[in-house]
């Protein structure tokens, strides 16, 4: 597999509606038999098939021009958004899909009465949300254990291990060695949401890919799967506009 910069002189082309900025991209030749576009890291990455003509490649990308801008677009507007998120006593945060607020409180402890996140007093903001991200995995080891344990006795399975991570790109996951991990993100979404990320964890502990038998077994304890699914999509792209690393 090779990799090469393909630029094509939008400014050039006269069989189609051209703007007077190159768009450059990076191109990734493999076995593959159709092209694809990624916007990825604010940039354009193409991927084609090993012998196909650059003139059709060029001809694919400039036919995408607009699709292309749009959503280099919209992710530039989320890496601003991004770069900018913090939060302050008195903003609101999510808790199981229900927003809670910072508030201030005298002593070193951080604590979560169930309705506020109290804060010690004049912390900087990079604290707060460290200080949140703290609680949140402690409430997130709990909460998600408990619903694990509820659904893997209706699934007649035994996860290995329960753990809660970081992770930024997955909601959870499973091992061949029946080990469950789940970011600690998940303790936002709603009590639904969070019901579907495990059931479908514990679900590969009985079909580790996602086959029909999967879904089906998914769908056997949580008939509105999909509808679950869309929220949680739907959270996803709040998190993309909110930098929760700490």
């Amino acid at each position: 597999m090779g990799q090469d910069r393909g630029t094509v002189p939008l400014s050039c082309r006269e069989t189609v509606p051209l703007s007077w900025t190159p768009l450059s991209y990076t191109l990734t030749r493999s076995k593959r038999k159709t092209l694809a576009i990624y916007i990825r890291n604010g940039g354009v990455d193409v991927r084609a098939p090993l012998r196909m003509p650059m003139r059709e490649i060029d001809r694919f990308v400039v036919s995408k021009e607009k699709w292309i801008r749009d959503n280099l677009a919209s992710k530039n507007e989320q890496a601003e958004k991004r770069s900018s998120f913090t939060l302050d006593y008195g903003d609101m945060i999510l808790y199981r899909g229900k927003l809670c607020p910072i508030a201030q409180k005298a002593g070193n402890r951080a604590v979560f009465d169930h309705e506020t996140f109290y804060l010690p007093q004049g912390l900087p903001v990079d604290e707060i949300k460290a200080s949140c991200i703290r609680l949140y995995r402690v409430l997130a080891k709990r909460v998600i254990a408990e619903r694990v344990q509820n659904y893997a006795d209706k699934l007649s399975v035994k996860p290995a291990t329960v753990k809660i991570n970081s992770a930024k790109t997955r909601w959870g996951s499973c091992s061949a060695k029946k080990s469950l991990n789940f970011s600690w993100r998940l303790i936002m979404a709603d009590d639904d949401v969070i019901d579907y990320v495990v059931v479908h964890e514990l679900a590969h502990i009985i079909e580790l890919n996602h086959s029909k038998r999967f879904w089906t077994i998914v769908q056997s304890i949580l008939p509105d799967y999909k509808e679950r699914q869309k929220r949680l999509k739907a959270l996803q792209e709040k998190f993309s506009c909110e930098n929760w690393d700490s």
